[in-house]
């Protein structure tokens, strides 16, 4: 929480002052009520439902409440995530054949579309995504928009294929999102690209030239290393299993070169927690907003009470 106005708190040196004051009455009053009551035992059998406590109840919500409108006056505030209206994110999906492997159950491929069509219900609602799938060749699934359904569809029924382009899966986004359209008066809105892959580019244009590529019109690419070091494949022909371990030495270049974030996930679950840490990312802004009113709540619901305790105890207003 931050203060706005801090320099009204100058006003709480009254209330502890107040308060203080209080408290020396209180010590004062005792002094006398010992001195004027000396026989205890005589004292307890005239007045045995001595208000104890209770007297001091709505002095303290009082001062509760002259804290709060303190507090209220030096107008606090706090940080909240506010939806972003606008703003572009293509998925770009690894789809070559090392997404078969069951490393991760029942297998990466799998896992990366479930998270991935979680991934959709984590970002606001005006925010545009698009589909990019990439093995040997990379393919547009679906170009950005709000339609959730339709890029869910999609991603569950992304198909594998032989090779590893990542460049041109870069670029293929950068297209995507060059693709929406921008009314007159408008800026165009942020973009970024989310990457996973379980490689490295086998075939296409180099990541470098794709990277620079996106540097040239600023839209960060995010990576996500998605498997294990003992993962393998098996394909028809082959005597024994080809090892497929995941390589992220690429990937974490292509995020650091791009203003990006670069992620690992060796399991289905630390694969959602990063798409969910991109969604926060990407789909909100954080906004200071005022919470004055809170503190102006609290004051009056206490100084009701004091009135409300004074009244039920001492028949009186404090």
């Amino acid at each position: 929480m931050t203060l706005l106005s801090p320099g009204w708190l100058v006003l709480l040196v009254p209330v502890a002052a107040l308060a203080a004051g209080y408290a020396v009455m209180q010590l004062r009053r005792s002094k006398v009520y010992a001195v004027r009551f000396t026989n205890m035992a005589l004292l307890d059998s005239i007045a045995p439902q001595r208000p104890a406590w209770r007297r001091h109840v709505p002095a303290a919500l009082f001062l509760l409440a002259a804290v709060a409108l303190v507090v209220a006056a030096a107008r606090p505030a706090r940080d909240v995530e506010v939806p972003k209206e606008r703003a572009t994110v293509v998925l770009a999906i690894d789809t070559s054949l090392s997404m078969m492997a069951t490393d991760v159950e029942p297998s990466r491929i799998d896992a990366a579309k479930e998270a991935a069509i979680d991934f959709l219900d984590d970002l606001p609602p005006k925010i545009n995504v698009g589909l990019v799938s990439f093995n040997g060749i990379a393919y547009v699934n679906v170009a950005p928009t709000t339609d959730r359904v339709l890029v869910a569809n999609a991603i569950a029924d992304l198909e594998l294929g032989e090779s590893t382009a990542i460049g041109d899966a870069i670029f293929a986004g950068l297209e995507a999102i060059q693709s929406v359209p921008v009314e007159d008066g408008e800026e165009i809105a942020p973009a970024r690209i989310v990457l996973m892959s379980d490689g490295e580019t086998t075939v296409g244009r180099p990541d470098a030239m794709a990277t620079a590529a996106a540097n040239d019109v600023s839209v960060p690419v995010s990576t996500i290393a998605f498997g294990t070091a003992d993962g393998e494949i098996t394909i028809e022909g082959e005597v024994a299993p080809i090892p497929v371990p995941v390589n992220s030495v690429a990937l974490r270049a292509i995020a650091e070169t791009t203003s990006g974030s670069f992620f690992t996930a060796d399991t289905a679950d630390e694969l959602s927690r990063v798409y969910a840490d991109i969604g926060s990312a990407i789909g909100y802004d954080v906004e200071s907003r005022e919470i004055t009113g809170w503190f102006i709540g609290i004051a009056l619901v206490s100084m009701l009470a004091a009135g409300g305790f004074s009244l039920l105890w001492f028949s009186r207003l404090p």
